[in-house]
């Protein structure tokens, strides 16, 4: 295949033109520049923790009395989160056959006598009698 001198000419002359006129690649997509100031903002805001971080000390010293009086803790509370509860509440719910965590999961804490009174939950809602006229 043959090209003449001008199709050539006119091909180089295309190239150049477009590559001219075509913006960089980083500018068409907004992932490629800065992030907006706003964008920027609310990436702050979420990196705030929302959540429980770790078991207080007093509720710490609860758990760890109930745990002491089901025999799974030696020993006095020392009312820290620390390493000897950790493996007595692991152990605990290893013996009941629940997922092994290292804080306490709600089965755990009603267990161990810590969950919500069941006094205080009837065991069936209240039903209504009809009276005959």
């Amino acid at each position: 295949m043959r090209f003449s001198r001008r199709s050539t000419s006119f091909a180089g002359l295309l190239l150049a033109a477009s590559a001219a006129t075509l913006p960089a690649p980083a500018a068409t997509h907004a992932r490629h520049g800065a992030p907006p100031a706003k964008a920027a903002a609310k990436r702050a805001v979420k990196s705030k923790l929302n959540y429980q971080t770790s078991i207080d000390d007093h509720r710490a010293t609860e758990i760890q009395t109930a745990l002491i009086q089901h025999g799974y803790l030696t020993g006095q509370p020392s009312g820290h989160w620390d390493a000897a509860t950790e493996a007595a509440m692991a152990k605990l719910q290893a013996d009941n056959g629940w997922q092994t965590k290292l804080v306490p999961d709600s089965r755990a804490l009603i267990k161990i006598g810590l969950g919500p009174a069941s006094a205080s939950k009837p065991d069936s809602a209240p039903v209504a009698t009809l009276s005959q006229p």
